[in-house]
């Protein structure tokens, strides 16, 4: 079993989107559900599961879908950049040319892990407040992220997508998803093109992090 520290995952666990098409072995893809299996629900009623799709016709068809959906949220990203810093413009234009290879590879990852979900197995406690609901996405996406830590340690190149669900009558159909099960994620996996993962750019834990209350700074 693939072993890494902790903080050395959650600190380098980059999106990557270019990967190579090499079969994984079963038993690697079995250890990564194992972690997603491991992770807190409401209730612990882990009202989630994951396809992994590893036949190449429906990862063909899921990869017209997913460029179907996100060849214009990209561009939208592209029409800022004349907007932005300097500073921030270059990695932005890495980020969309990423973006873009993804769009046009999406299908051609060796897994790609669907993570769907039961709405009655929700702890939607926010449901009434007058703002959008999160607090569902607590009973799935900590599946979402032990299963990425995973790939991680295992050596596996990952990103965490969720512009397939915008087609998710058509995923339902071609995966046989049953109602009222829903998608919440779709993660392509596979050994990284290049070098993969390494350290990650992110906000300061100052700039992150209060004590008390909004207006006392974290320290």
């Amino acid at each position: 079993m693939a072993t890494i520290d902790l903080y050395e995952a959650m600190s380098t666990l980059r999106a990557v989107r270019r990967l190579r098409p090499d079969p994984i072995p079963d038993d690697v893809l079995r250890r990564v559900v194992q972690a997603a299996t491991w992770a807190p629900s409401g209730g612990n009623r882990q009202a989630w599961r994951v396809i992994m799709v590893k036949d190449q016709e429906r990862r063909r068809r899921l990869g017209e879908l997913y460029q179907r959906v996100a060849t214009p949220f990209i561009s939208s990203y592209s029409g800022r950049l004349a907007a932005l810093p300097e500073s921030e413009r270059a990695q932005t234009e890495k980020m969309i040319r990423s973006g873009l290879y993804l769009t046009e590879h999406f299908g051609d990852a060796p897994v790609l892990g669907i993570f769907c979900f039961h709405p009655d197995g929700l702890a939607v406690t926010d449901a009434k407040l007058d703002r959008v609901s999160v607090v569902g996405g607590g009973s799935i996406y900590p599946a979402v992220q032990n299963f990425l830590l995973a790939c991680r340690a295992e050596g596996l190149g990952c990103t965490l997508t969720t512009l397939l669900c915008i087609a998710e009558p058509e995923v339902r159909e071609l995966l046989k998803i049953p109602q009222p099960w829903a998608t919440a994620a779709a993660i392509p996996i596979g050994y990284p093109q290049f070098r993969g993962h390494g350290p990650i750019s992110r906000r300061s834990v100052e700039e992150m992090a209060f004590t008390d209350s909004w207006e006392q700074p974290f320290a």
